[in-house]
């Protein structure tokens, strides 16, 4: 006999009575002992925005309990996450001005340079600080790259700014770079700049499958980074092809990256399995915005249980194949888990 999982499964010998998987399902120590997969408070990674010019956090509509971080604030929640155990958190910047080169990504007194610099000194070597390099947020265009003339990115001249970025970054103290722009040709950049300026024990974190989403709505509304004309859709993924994910994967990886990921999760749980297959290197995968708003509103307004789905939106990434993920319900999943 052949169960789901094409595996052969041992029929009961004559004369016995069939197995009954009910009975391994009576209580809920029995359900702890036989779990194939567990979350834990080591699988998660806090994204979180800081913010130039404001004197206060402040709150996400599109993202219920998330902040537009001070530097202040974005530090005291770092060293929160630290006292519950999350092991990272990854920055994202929203600077005060922008500009066609994205200028305040790469500035050595950048909102994202000053945040991690404070992380640091409150936390130690206690997390692990992720720093997003990309430069939508910083371009007054909204896009991911420089722009030619005639407004499609320019692969090349961009690469030079990812380098620049990530240096700037690892100067600051990021122990992981972590390039979202799906630039051909970026890890390689970021991975010789690095070496080159004396920080060759900076890893990388490649998005290496990221698509472009309708579910990055809320992110951008956080993140301030919402596209001025036309779209991603010309460096980012398309939502039907998953062998393509494999060959992003598989280029990252020669280049020098160190860990990958699948961004965004639920919608890609394929991906995230097919990767975690082919690659053996820590996978991650992004819990995008999309993907919290959903759960957060429909709580709000009764028709779920919003803990339970996150706590299973949660543990599908993990069964998928997923080391790590990168959610806005760290901390909170955090509490539940260490309560």
């Amino acid at each position: 006999m052949v169960g789901l999982t094409g595996r052969a499964v041992a029929s009961a010998p004559m004369g016995f009575p069939e197995r009954r998987p009910r009975r391994l399902r009576t209580t809920p120590a029995m359900r702890r002992l036989v779990a194939e997969s567990r979350l834990s408070v080591d699988d998660l990674v806090a994204p979180l925005f800081v913010k130039e010019g404001i004197d206060a956090h402040e709150p996400v509509g599109s993202m219920p309990g998330v902040a537009q971080h001070t530097v202040a604030s974005v530090t005291a929640e770092a060293r929160a996450l630290a006292d519950l155990g999350v092991p990272a958190l990854i920055l994202f910047g929203v600077p005060e001005e922008k500009d066609a080169r994205g200028s305040g990504a790469d500035h050595a007194n950048g909102i994202v340079q000053t945040a991690v610099r404070s992380i640091r000194d409150a936390v130690g070597d206690s997390l692990v600080i992720m720093t997003d390099d990309c430069l939508d947020e910083f371009t007054d265009h909204g896009h991911c790259g420089i722009l030619r003339p005639d407004g499609v990115v320019d692969n090349d001249a961009t690469l030079e700014r990812y380098a620049s970025i990530a240096i700037s970054q690892a100067d600051a103290g990021a122990d992981v770079i972590a390039p979202s722009g799906m630039m051909d040709g970026q890890v390689g950049a970021i991975r010789a700049a690095l070496d080159a300026s004396g920080h060759a024990d900076t890893a990388i974190l490649a998005y290496s499958a990221k698509y472009a989403s309708a579910l990055y709505g809320p992110f951008r509304d956080a993140a301030e980074c919402a596209p001025q004309f036309g779209d991603r859709r010309g460096y980012q993924m398309q939502a039907g092809n998953g062998r393509e994910a494999i060959e992003e994967t598989a280029l990252d990886l020669e280049e020098g990256a160190d860990m990958v990921m699948v961004k965004p999760a639920i919608a890609y749980l394929d991906v995230i399995a097919a990767l975690r297959a082919a690659f053996d290197v820590p996978v991650a995968a992004y819990h995008v915005s999309g993907e919290y708003a959903m759960v957060k509103a429909a709580a709000e307004r009764g028709w779920i249980d919003g803990d339970a789905v996150a706590l299973e939106h949660l543990l599908a990434i993990k069964r998928a194949g997923a080391d790590f993920i990168l959610t806005y319900l760290a901390r909170e999943m955090a509490e539940t888990l260490g309560a």
